[in-house]
């Protein structure tokens, strides 16, 4: 049995299968998938039946564990999770010891986040020395460049995000330090803001500016001022995001601890510092039945229900197998045991049900398929506090007086990988494009037109020869005559797809989701700073805990027709780093 396709081997061999001295590959597929659920399944009493329980549902492509697991499992560093957030301290010395936890942390394939507000602002009296400091700006940039010579794991380049709070004298620098082509291209930026913040800027107010040294005002700026000078920026080339801190906040389920002020590369993921968490992803389009006429009829509820509460033990399994680098990651990591458990293939999902990604009826099923995958999780993850004990700072959370396993047990990663390796659309976002090429050996190229897109239309009598040469042309169905309003907009791309709707969507998922949600809102060429600027108020409104935007062609290296090679790249380049 053949467990993957031609491309789907190309990245295994690349990435995650085992390979000797010269380089040459060690392990077929169904080795890799034996020996990842082997070494999960060493959590447990009885091995051998959880081990073909997680091999199963790694085979059947209804789930996958975050690449450092993929890759890493049963070998040598042994380090499984996928996303870390590290302290910054304001000292030359902390900083520097966090930049190498950071550089082993990339060597093993995961991905470190950092808020910098605590550094003293550039010019500030640095009394140790008699000198002035240089500022939050030039750490980042410091941080970017021991990146560049770690490269990640050997699987992936290494991933950053840089978060600095909207009151740091240096935030001005901060929303313009990516203007230019290349410019900490191993970072993400994100701004935190809070509902302060954004009350002050419906209300057209001001804000201070604080000195982290002091705890003292610094300046005081128009939070209008403040909120263009980041719409234009993020208008420009996509950058800095923003992070909701009261809104991530809020869903803190272990509020003993503190404030979330931080985030893995991809926003998905707030941690405290020094916590890690390794994250999966069920395959919407495995659970797909061709019987019935509506979507709670047409998805195999059963077999799901009994997958989340497989995949729930294989992550929370990751949490004790796993090899942790340095103690304080540890401590934290097994005090919470936070697991993300979450999807791809939705677009897959809707195209599958006849459902646009733009419509009532997709929240609808949101609203239901999340919701049930949510509370699933957490019965699952109850069930296994009652077998293994409940995590260890459940007095600090919001689960005191109750059994509940891990603080968390949902998140929603790009997947950018993963989905490739099971043949799906990334996470939850929409269709890319609905062609691209594909080179074989000998650099012959084929043009691919999406299956589905190609089942829709010769069933419905418009497929042609001609129409293929259009869609490979156009990438997607705009302005291409003779196509059916229903199959224009089940198959409408993510630049024809309003950002309105984008965000609806990922606002849909945060409902149900413990920690965030990685998504990218985006926008046409021609849309405006003010559409920017709408959405993130609306992000913020509807609960988002932050929002990633990205105008077509507003950065140099957009991928613009795609070959096998940029596809196995361009979730990176859409949100610039990617650890799923």
């Amino acid at each position: 049995m053949t467990l993957f396709s031609e491309d789907a081997i190309r990245i295994l061999e690349k990435r995650y299968l085992l390979k000797d001295a010269a380089g040459k590959v060690m392990e077929t597929p169904a080795e890799m998938l034996r020996r990842v659920a082997r070494t999960v399944a060493g959590a447990e009493k009885n091995r051998a039946f959880w081990e073909e329980k997680f091999y199963n549902l790694m085979a059947g492509k209804r789930f996958l564990p975050n690449s450092p697991a993929l890759a890493n499992a049963g070998r040598g560093s042994g380090q499984l999770a996928a996303c870390f957030v590290l302290p910054v301290p304001d000292s030359v010395e902390g900083i520097f010891e966090t930049m190498k936890k950071a550089a082993l942390i990339h060597k093993t394939g995961g991905g470190t986040g950092f808020s910098f507000s605590a550094i003293r602002p550039q010019g500030d009296s640095v009394a140790s020395t008699g000198g002035v400091a240089s500022g939050p700006l030039s750490f980042i940039t410091a941080f970017n460049c021991a990146t560049d010579a770690v490269k990640q794991g050997g699987m992936r380049r290494g991933a950053n995000m840089a978060v600095l709070d909207y009151r740091h004298p240096d935030i001005f620098k901060f929303i313009g330090a990516k203007k230019g082509a290349g410019v900490l291209a191993n970072f993400n930026l994100s701004v935190g803001l809070d509902d302060k913040f954004m009350s002050a800027l419906t209300g057209e107010g001001s804000i201070d500016l604080i000195n982290p040294r002091t705890g003292k005002p610094s300046g005081r700026v128009a939070a209008g001022k403040l909120f263009d000078a980041l719409v234009q920026a993020a208008w420009e080339n996509g950058e800095p995001g923003v992070l909701f801190f009261d809104n991530i906040n809020k869903a803190n389920t272990v509020p003993g601890l503190g404030f979330l002020k931080a985030t893995n590369p991809c926003g998905e993921q707030p941690l405290f510092e020094y916590e890690s968490c390794n994250l999966g992803s069920l395959n919407l389009a495995a659970y797909v039945s061709d019987k019935g006429s509506g979507f709670r009829d047409r998805i195999n509820w059963e077999e799901l229900s009994h997958d989340v509460d497989v995949a729930v033990r294989f992550l929370d399994n990751v949490v004790d197998v796993n090899h942790y680098i340095f103690p304080e990651i540890e401590k934290i990591t097994k005090g919470n045991r936070k697991i993300g458990l979450g999807v791809m293939g939705f677009a897959d999902l809707l195209i599958e049900m006849g459902i646009p990604y733009a419509s009532e009826e997709a929240l609808e099923l949101i609203d239901s398929l999340m919701g049930y995958i949510n509370r699933k999780a957490r019965e699952a993850s109850a069930k296994l506090a009652e077998e293994k004990g409940s995590f260890p700072n459940t007095d600090q959370s919001v689960y005191k007086g109750r059994k509940m396993r891990n603080a968390t047990v949902t998140t929603i990663a790009p997947t950018g990988t993963l989905s490739m390796l099971v043949g799906v659309s990334s996470g939850i976002e929409p269709l890319f494009g609905l062609s691209y090429v594909k080179e074989v050996l000998g650099g012959r190229q084929f043009r691919i037109t999406n299956e589905r897109f190609e089942e829709a239309a010769r069933r419905r009598g418009f497929w042609s020869p001609e129409l293929a040469e259009e869609v490979a042309r156009q990438g997607s169905l705009s302005g291409i005559d003779n196509i059916p309003e229903d199959v224009r907009k089940v198959f409408a791309t993510a630049f024809e797809i309003s950002p309105r709707w984008h965000v609806q969507i990922q606002a849909a998922f945060q409902k149900h989701i413990d920690n965030a949600v990685s998504k990218t809102i985006n926008f046409p060429t021609d849309a405006a700073p003010e559409d920017i600027k709408e959405a993130y108020i609306q992000a913020w409104q509807q609960g988002c805990k932050g929002l990633t935007v990205y105008r077509a062609g507003s950065r140099e290296n957009q991928v613009l027709k795609f070959t096998a090679k940029d596809r196995e790249e361009e979730n990176f380049k859409r949100c610039q780093t990617c650890t799923e």
